[in-house]
């Protein structure tokens, strides 16, 4: 592990390299500086994997960073099991994806730019999983939001996006107070932040209480739901999830690189890492898989009936992470993990193919607008097509076996809401693989539904961005095969190399159990296959009747359930008439204003009053001096 500093340090090199010179001197080849950056951080990745496979970890402090009396923070670096596979995520679809970024935004203006936050973006993120500490992790979790601000809202001149970028940044302070605080609430338990000694003594305030807010509340779980506050913000969970579908509006490799590799996973890494203390805190974990099941369910039904094909892998995106907290809610915090793993590589390519697609159709969105795309675009075909069927449970792809582990693992373990949130699960594998399907009936099958004009600009993308989906599309097969279950043969390699850090979680239930469980889940994946191809194959006719037929039901999904609009009622529309009213109107206009302008006009005034005195008539002096003289005396004679 002597080169494992070079990880971040290469990304941040890249960043500031392109930023300082790429205007001027760099310019159109500011993809060799970021991509063989990410690129030697990826050999190095695989490197450390390697080091870890053999045994070894690695848990340093590089330099002080902040001593203010008994608070102490270094920079410093933990390399686990646990980070070494968050790095393979975030190297390889980082560096597939600038690669691919090659191609998408070639003759860009800002093409330096653009490369150069996707430097700083991976940068933070290998901050965020490489830290041994909470306030360096804290610093990741802000640089990830910071740049998800500048690439969300890179097309800035476009109203859209720059909204996009505000929202995404201000949805996340509210998560982000609570992760700030719950930071600070473990200072004061622990006197660390520190990660080695705060885990190491948590099981001693197991019993605690803290009076919070008037009340006596559990310490561990007080700690517990403030971080994972932090949790549900940076991975768009309910209710703050709004922001995650309108970061479509950045460029495609943006939405692939925050939806596969960075910043949505960051919440379930957070409490992957923060195992100890979630595990002292039953009421915490309960929290924990009730809203990863009640945000898969809620975003699988939105994907349902929407046409914008970044917008469906979106709500996608927000459904399977909340698979992944329902299995940290559950204990299974491999098999959360063990689904972020195989989430990235089928996640990225389904951005990247819609990408392609979307290179295709001049930027067209709408899937209605699409079809028949299959015989000019094979390679984002078939790649597409793999990455829908992993992420429908397929078996033997990737997806399978990582959402089978959940499934299995929450209905058979000790979780009083285990069996709950599995109905849901197996509820949300039928719908995901409706959607996934629905999106690739829509726009690769029939016939085409655009223009002439789009249709005859129809080719399959160049070789920067097919090659790409070619290499991922393996990952989005093959990474499943690491945890195949003692079940169907495998040695369940991946649960055992987590097991020193995420512990082992067993369910409690017969082979013959386990064999219906996947069974059910199987089948709801090829329903939903095929419901969606008699759907959009055979009777193509039969949406748009159920549609008029439910004209209610779909116009709610389609509007999301109206959350942005009660938001907006209840948070945004107040706030803006506080601002205007009461900051503008009053504090501002009528306070400070009048401080501002009323002392330099009282002043002025009274210089006016003096000026009169000033005649230059020697006997209006003399008479006032006597005045004076006369007054002086009274007050004399008087006492």
């Amino acid at each position: 592990m002597q080169n494992y500093l070079l990880i971040p340090f290469l990304p941040l090199a890249a960043f500031l390299i392109n930023i300082l010179f790429g205007r001027n001197f760099i310019k159109d080849k500011a993809h060799w500086v970021s991509t063989l950056a990410v690129g030697g951080s990826w050999v190095v990745a695989v490197m450390t994997l390697m080091d870890v496979l053999g045994g070894q970890t690695l848990n340093q402090d590089l330099y002080t960073w902040i001593t203010s009396g008994s608070f102490k923070v270094s920079v410093g670096f933990l390399i686990d099991q646990l980070t070494a596979v968050m790095l393979i995520v975030v190297t390889t679809c980082s560096m597939l994806i600038h690669i691919y970024s090659i191609g998408y935004m070639h003759g860009d203006k800002g093409y330096y730019r653009f490369f150069a936050y996707l430097s700083l973006f991976t940068f933070s993120m290998l901050m965020l999983v490489m830290a041994n500490n909470f306030m360096q992790l804290y610093l990741g979790w802000e640089g990830v939001g910071l740049c998800s601000y500048f690439l969300i809202g890179y097309y800035f001149n476009k109203k859209s996006a720059s909204d996009a970028g505000k929202k995404a940044f201000i949805v996340n302070r509210f998560g982000d107070f609570g992760f700030g605080l719950g930071i600070i609430l473990i200072f004061l338990t622990f006197g660390s932040v520190y990660y080695v000694p705060v885990f190491g003594q948590a099981v001693s305030f197991a019993t605690e209480s803290v009076n919070f807010l008037g009340y006596d509340v559990h310490l561990m779980t007080l700690i517990a739901l403030l971080l994972f506050c932090g949790a549900v913000g940076k991975s768009a969970q309910m209710p703050l999830h709004v922001w995650l579908p309108d970061a479509m509006e950045g460029p495609t490799p943006v939405s692939a690189l925050i939806h596969a590799a960075t910043m949505v996973t960051a919440g379930v890494f957070l409490v992957a890492r923060c195992s100890p203390i979630f595990n002292l805190s039953p009421t915490a974990l309960i929290v924990v898989a009730l809203t990863g099941a009640i945000t898969s369910l809620f975003a699988a039904t939105i994907g349902l009936v929407q046409n914008d094909i970044k917008r469906i892998i979106a709500y996608s995106t927000i459904s399977q992470l909340g698979y992944m907290f329902l299995a940290c809610g559950v204990g299974a915090y491999t098999a959360g993990v063990f689904h972020l793993f195989t989430h990235a590589f089928f996640k990225a390519l389904l951005f990247l193919c819609a990408g392609s697609v979307m290179h295709a159709m001049s930027g067209e969105l709408n899937l209605q607008k699409m079809g028949g795309l299959k015989k000019y675009m094979p390679v984002t075909y078939w790649t597409m097509l793999l990455a829908s069927l992993s992420i429908a449970g397929v078996p033997g792809l990737a997806g399978f076996f990582s959402k089978d582990e959940i499934l299995w693992l929450a209905y058979s373990g000790p979780s009083p809401v285990g069996k709950f949130v599995w109905a849901i699960g197996t509820i949300v594998a039928f719908l995901t693989a409706f959607y996934s399907f629905r999106l690739i009936f829509l726009t690769f099958h029939g016939k085409f539904r655009g223009t002439h004009e789009q249709e005859h600009h129809l080719h399959e993308s160049p070789k920067s961005m097919t090659i790409p989906l070619i290499l991922l599309c393996f990952g989005a097969v093959a990474a499943g095969w690491v945890g195949i279950p003692h079940l169907l043969g495998g040695g369940a390699h991946f649960t055992e190399f987590m097991t020193p850090v995420l512990g082992h979680a067993e369910g409690h239930a017969t082979h013959a159990e386990e064999w219906i469980v996947m069974a059910i889940s199987v089948v709801a994946g090829f329903s939903g296959i095929g419901l969606a191809a008699y759907f959009y194959l055979l009777r193509t006719d039969m949406p748009a009747k159920l549609v008029r037929q439910f004209s209610a039901a779909h116009k709610f999904l389609f509007n999301k359930y109206y959350i942005d609009e009660l938001y907006s009622f209840i948070l945004v529309r107040p706030t803006i008439w506080a601002a205007k009213n009461i900051l503008i109107g009053i504090t501002d206009m009528r306070i400070i204003e009048a401080i501002v302008n009323g002392v330099p006009a009282t002043i002025r005034a009274f210089s006016q009053l003096l000026r009169k005195m000033q005649t230059g008539l020697l006997q209006h002096y003399a008479t006032i001096m006597a005045t004076g003289a006369v007054i002086i005396l009274a007050l004399m004679l008087f006492r």
